[in-house]
């Protein structure tokens, strides 16, 4: 069975494909920020699950739910994925739609971990350096590991800076052992 990922990925790009289209970027990645989040909920899985519910009550559910912050579009292409089944696939399809906005927008994302809290002045710094390195707009989400013990790690997309202490000490404790 192919990866959800897989699965989900020609109904991003035609979701990306409608957007860019319409010059809606932002407002497709609200839509889907919006679907994924409805779609991760215990009683909507539930109730979209069920089989006695047909392809455009599946929709239905999650177009009331989301009453009126849906474009025509947006609607027509919920329908598509409950007639094809893929209302699961709602948060693989934002995240690939996110991957294809951002790469049109120049833009990279940056997963910062570090030991301890960072301040305004920092986080500043290392997206700067980031920004250079990459010669792309970096947007950060910073998060605080407390094993990490001292430093940052940084996930860029699927290269992983690792200035942390803990790395530095495995890396002294493989040097020692050969």
């Amino acid at each position: 069975m192919a990866e959800p990922s897989t699965v989900a990925r020609p109904y991003a790009e035609a979701a990306f494909k409608l957007a860019d289209e319409a010059s809606a970027l932002g407002a497709w990645s609200e839509m889907l920020a919006s679907l994924a989040l409805v779609a991760e909920d215990a009683r909507v899985r539930a109730a979209a699950s069920d089989p006695r519910l047909s392809d455009a009550q599946r929709a239905g559910l999650f177009i009331s739910v989301l009453g009126g912050r849906l474009t025509a579009e947006a609607e027509n292409f919920l329908r598509v994925l409950a007639q094809n089944d893929r209302l699961g696939l709602l948060r693989q399809i934002r995240e690939q739609f996110e991957m294809l906005k951002n790469e049109r927008e120049g833009v990279i994302e940056a997963e910062v971990q570090s030991a301890f809290e960072l301040s305004d002045a920092q986080l500043k710094d290392i997206v700067q350096r980031l920004e250079k390195k990459t010669g792309r707009k970096v947007r950060s989400h910073v998060s605080v590991d407390r094993e990490l013990i001292g430093g940052v790690r940084i996930v860029l997309g699927d290269k992983v800076i690792d200035g942390s202490a803990r790395a530095q000490l495995a890396a002294l404790e493989t040097a020692l052992k050969a």
